[in-house]
């Protein structure tokens, strides 16, 4: 499966999780702890896959991006973002 169509899938994912909120769902735990918490773990998880990276170990690397590329979604589908507006703002940068 490429990068654009899991990324989709997961913003898919995680906007059910928002709409049915599932009792046994980290996804929905986080919605119900807010947005606080939501932007907080977005900034942890940045220092982790900074850190993973410095590292040299790819592995490392590959396993903290995944983490902050699905807070990140997390963190947009909160904010009622979707991943074809962040995508219109980087076709426009590329310019």
């Amino acid at each position: 499966m490429k990068m654009e169509e899991v990324l989709s899938k997961l913003y898919q994912v995680v906007k059910q999780r928002k709409e049915e909120m599932p009792e046994n769902s980290y996804t929905a735990e986080l919605f119900r702890r807010g947005e606080d918490r939501i932007l907080q773990k977005v900034g942890e998880e940045a220092v982790e896959t900074i850190l993973a990276l410095k590292s040299e170990d790819k592995q490392k690397g590959i396993y903290e991006t995944a983490d902050l590329l699905y807070h990140l979604i997390v963190a947009l589908v909160n904010r009622g973002i979707t991943l074809d507006e962040v995508a219109q703002e980087l076709k426009r940068r590329m310019r």
